[in-house]
């Protein structure tokens, strides 16, 4: 099978490889999905950077991305939830990514049914995104009537956050340019602030919860508008010692990111507030949870920019790392 491969850590980015490597041979808890879409990520090229090595060490050649689309063809002896002809869709294991390829084997529970009405260019855009909120308004302990800010919320993240938060019942707030005003209030927020025109730090106090997707530059301002003993979860911002103690690293690392994230724990600790940091993993129970908060008649909301093919992966990398992107850049795979 065709695989994209990355050889070797380069802090300036390098180019994946195309190779011919053997299709996997899926474990007893795994399935072997052949791969119709793959979405790529930021994520994609911080690993390349070497940017999450303390997080998750890879070892070279590794099969890169993160998420995807597609169709199961085999299952191990202990899989139960799916069966060969089964579209599925899911975050990669942490351990074991290798969505650009074109069969994946991975574990069922990072799994979940693709909702009819989606295609798998559309589903490959989901699970990244709402995983990373699931988790977040987890993490935050997010309950209905509660309100939250999620800061630059008119990019891939905040289409997805959006509408789940407004399903959870939490009132909405976000900040970013006109231009996107009027989808965003389709999503369902409440509250948006042109950034051009407004600071948000005049017009918001006392939010229950923030999600951070511009990190270090705004987080004094973001837990400015958090009210006393509220929760920030920061996508940007550095990890914590907090991060590596739920993570389970060693203690080693534990006190690596206590360090690394203290200037952010002492902003929380002014006013007896969290501060977390979100590297989202696997969960295929919760994108099913995702799949039951849409339907037909209110779906998933997926937005594609570009689509490309697997020989293109490093001109997708390329497009993703200039930050311009309406929406998800797709890999889409050739039929066998």
């Amino acid at each position: 099978m065709k695989a994209a491969l990355l050889t070797q850590y380069d802090k300036k980015g390098t180019k994946l490889e195309i190779r011919d490597i053997p299709i996997p041979v899926p474990a007893d808890d795994e399935v072997l999905v052949q791969v119709m879409a793959a979405a790529v990520n930021p994520l994609d090229n911080m690993i390349i950077r070497s940017e999450v090595k303390l997080i998750v060490p890879y070892k070279m050649p590794l099969v890169m991305g993160n998420e995807l689309a597609g169709v199961v063809v085999k299952v191990g002896k202990k899989a139960m939830h799916f069966k060969p002809g089964d579209r599925v869709y899911g975050r990669l294991p942490l351990k074991k990514i290798g969505a650009f390829a074109e069969y994946a084997a991975i574990q069922e529970s990072a799994l979940a049914p693709i909702p009819d009405y989606l295609s798998y260019e559309e589903a490959a855009t989901v699970p990244l995104t709402a995983l990373t909120a699931m988790q977040a308004f987890e993490m935050m302990h997010a309950q209905a009537g509660e309100s939250i800010f999620i800061s630059g919320g008119t990019g891939s993240l905040g289409a997805m956050a959006i509408p789940i938060a407004r399903s959870l019942g939490l009132h909405v707030y976000t900040n970013g340019s006109k231009e996107n005003e009027k989808r965003v209030y389709e999503l369902g927020a409440e509250k948006f602030i042109d950034y051009k025109k407004e600071n948000y730090v005049d017009v918001l106090s006392n939010v229950d919860h923030v999600l951070d997707t511009l990190g270090d530059r705004e987080l004094p301002n973001e837990f400015k508008v958090l009210k006393p003993g509220g929760n920030l979860v920061s996508l940007q911002g550095l990890p914590n010692g907090r991060f590596a103690k739920r993570s389970g690293m060693s203690w080693g690392k534990r006190i690596l990111f206590q360090v690394a994230g203290r200037k952010y724990d002492k902003m929380a600790a002014a006013k007896n507030q969290t501060y977390d940091f979100l590297f989202v993993h696997e969960n295929g129970k919760q994108l099913e949870k995702v799949n039951d908060l849409f339907d037909k008649e209110h779906p998933l909301h997926t937005s594609i920019d570009t689509v490309y093919s697997l020989d293109q992966i490093n001109q997708a990398l390329d497009k993703v790392k200039q930050g311009k992107s309406r929406g998800k850049t797709i890999i889409k795979m050739e039929k066998a």
